[in-house]
């Protein structure tokens, strides 16, 4: 399995092309097979947040002592049974920060000042015969955010520095935070003109945003998700863009990607992206040194940040 002196890493999803050549110059990759069966040997993988790894390939991989995951999240990485294991998980929490927010902050201003349909207004030759629409002024607006970790709060930090009221909620208060706590969704909703999403996936956030928040949101109201698309009730939120109970929205994720539902491409009053918050040139270089940096920790036995430490 191995070249001479280079160790095996086994990829256990489809990575990134920049990603796969920064390893390739360093390792000897080895595509996974489940129908192989036991692959002995194995003590570096590597996957990505959207697919995840649990104990279906651990058990296959009797050797494995390093998970390496490309991303923020970990709902879809069964944590406490690579702690029984013995398997150490390195990912990227901070790396995506910032461009995350920025993203975030883009798609309020696109979907709330038609931008993307003003463009689209102008290529069609309407500017001239038609006069497009009024936008959604956000100067003064309230923009609530929805979690208050590292992405929340870069997003927090931008809203107010463009002249927003921030208000937040999440699963517990933080008095050291500067913007006004909400303990409740709806209310929160109640009281934004823009509702920004950046909370973990998982049960603990599946569909939070029913059509019982996006009513609360209201017809003046924008929707942005940079978080995961398990958070919003998918129909629920096409019914309220069809009907006008909320505005507009901004998404960059979906609760089925790439082949999301086709409802949202006859609609003006969304933006879409491709799950692409993250994807700058400097983002993605600072995400492969960061996975090129804890796999050489974990060879050289030195300390790496491991997501499965006190997990199991």
């Amino acid at each position: 399995m191995d070249r001479p002196g280079k160790e095996a890493i086994l990829l256990l999803a489809a990575i990134p092309q920049d990603l796969r050549a920064a390893l390739a110059e360093r390792y000897e990759l080895v595509e996974d097979k489940p129908a192989e069966g036991e692959r002995p040997g194995v003590r570096i993988a590597v996957t990505t947040a959207m697919a995840g790894a649990g104990e279906a390939q651990f058990a296959r991989l009797p050797d494995l002592r390093l998970l390496s995951s490309m991303g923020t999240g970990l709902e879809r990485i069964d944590l406490p049974a690579a702690a029984r294991r013995g398997i150490a998980v390195a990912y990227t929490p901070d790396v995506m920060t910032e461009d995350v927010a920025d993203a975030a902050i883009g798609l309020m201003y696109a979907a709330a000042r038609r931008i993307a349909e003003a463009d689209r207004f102008v290529r069609a030759g309407r500017w001239g015969p038609e006069r497009i629409r009024p936008s959604i002024s956000l100067h003064g607006k309230v923009a609530g955010i929805v979690g208050m970790g590292r992405i929340g709060k870069a997003i927090a930090r931008r809203a107010a520095g463009l002249g927003m009221t921030v208000a937040w909620t999440g699963p517990r208060p933080k008095p050291e935070l500067p913007w006004g706590f909400v303990p409740e969704l709806r209310r929160l909703a109640e009281q934004s003109d823009v509702l920004i999403l950046a909370v973990p996936g998982g049960t603990g956030t599946d569909r939070m945003v029913d059509a019982g928040v996006l009513a609360a949101l209201g017809p003046g109201g924008v929707l942005v998700n940079i978080a995961r698309g398990s958070a919003v009730d998918e129909p629920a939120l096409l019914d309220a863009l069809e009907s006008g109970v909320i505005a507009a929205a901004g998404l960059d994720v979906f609760a089925k990607e790439p082949g999301l539902d086709p409802r949202f491409l006859a609609l003006e009053n969304v933006v879409l992206a491709p799950h692409s918050a993250s994807i700058t040139y400097e983002t993605r270089a600072a995400l492969v040194a960061r996975m090129l940096a804890d796999i050489a920790a974990f060879r050289e036995g030195r300390e790496f940040l491991d997501a499965a430490a006190g997990a199991g």
